[in-house]
């Protein structure tokens, strides 16, 4: 108890400044700063929620800088103008033309390019260096898959992620607030067009690697490209290869005639063990030792080694297709 009071005597002396031979408590927070911050809750209580307001629309914002400090903090130098250009949609030009013409002005002439154009080239090169990239980094990955992991990376859910953690959010100029995910994901492809014309192919196909392809880091391959009939697919791929079709055997079960009947199924073809799998009931388990020993015979297991995504653009190791014009 003597601990404590000395400590409260202590806590006293030191809250009290000596001005003279007058003691001044001095205090932390001001006495109006719990009114002012309660009469504001209640205020904001009354209006109820609001909707999101866009960065653009506070005092400070300065579009031109931020295209700027965009374009410096990935490291590449783009055209203003045209970073601008790949930036706008076009439902923020035709709202602009409404706002002249609700004004009265006759014949607008709104100087607003919008990024379909970019968004279409940007579309081609992100296509043709993707494709490269899943056919050289999985290189025993049938044509199917090849097309289902690059339509993956191009859906617009996957390029709305991208462009959203990149800051495009608050850049682009749009009818609506905030922008939509299709909205999104275009503007990504013009930048990429954008980038294209500004630094050349290069840079452009550098970006599309960095940005875009390490999506598909720590993914599982298998949730990206589903196949229907496991099964059948590995007995396409035995006959192809000149091997005994692949035959199911039961290594194992447990709980059998019960609900948590469980069954270890592998499959062999010429006494080799091709995969193997488990289920609730035999067919499941063959289903997934047919997977599993697709997954091993592409090459597209989770324990794979990792995606190399440190590949030179002009690597005689990748080949690029032509672009159309």
């Amino acid at each position: 108890m003597a601990l404590l009071r000395n400590s409260l005597r202590c806590m006293q002396i030191s809250s009290v400044k000596n001005v003279g031979s007058i003691l001044v408590q001095t205090r932390s927070i001001k006495r109006w700063v719990a009114p002012v911050l309660r009469e504001l809750r209640q205020r904001a209580e009354k209006l109820g929620p609001q909707p999101p307001a866009p960065r653009s629309g506070f005092l400070d914002w300065n579009y031109r800088a931020e295209l700027f400090a965009f374009g410096k903090r990935l490291n590449e130098d783009f055209q203003i103008p045209l970073l601008q250009t790949a930036l706008t949609q076009e439902s923020y030009v035709a709202k602009e033309k409404l706002k002249q013409e609700e004004l009265g002005v006759e014949n607008a002439d709104i100087q607003l390019k919008h990024n379909a154009e970019l968004a279409e080239h940007g579309q081609r090169l992100a296509k043709a260096y993707i494709e490269a990239f899943v056919a050289h980094s999985l290189p025993k990955m049938p044509a199917e898959g090849h097309k289902a992991v690059t339509s993956y990376l191009l859906t617009v859910d996957t390029l709305a992620h991208v462009a959203l953690h990149l800051g495009m959010k608050e850049l682009l100029m749009d009818a609506d607030y905030p922008p939509s995910s299709d909205a999104m994901s275009r503007s990504l492809l013009a930048v990429i067009g954008c980038l294209q014309q500004s630094s050349g192919l290069e840079r452009a196909f550098s970006f599309v690697r960095d940005f875009i392809c390490t999506q598909l880091n720590q993914k599982d391959l298998m949730e990206i490209w589903h196949i229907d009939n496991p099964e059948e697919v590995l007995k396409q791929i035995c006959r192809q290869r000149g091997i005994s079709e692949p035959e199911p055997r039961l290594i194992a079960d447990c709980g059998r005639n019960t609900i948590l009947a469980a069954y270890f199924v592998g499959l062999y073809s010429n006494k080799k063990l091709l995969g193997k799998g488990f289920g609730e009931d035999i067919h499941t388990a063959t289903q997934l030792a047919a997977l599993d020993a697709l997954q091993t015979i592409f090459e597209i297991h989770e324990h794979r080694k990792p995606f190399n995504f440190s590949i030179a653009v002009e690597s005689k190791s990748i080949k690029l297709p032509l672009l159309p014009n």
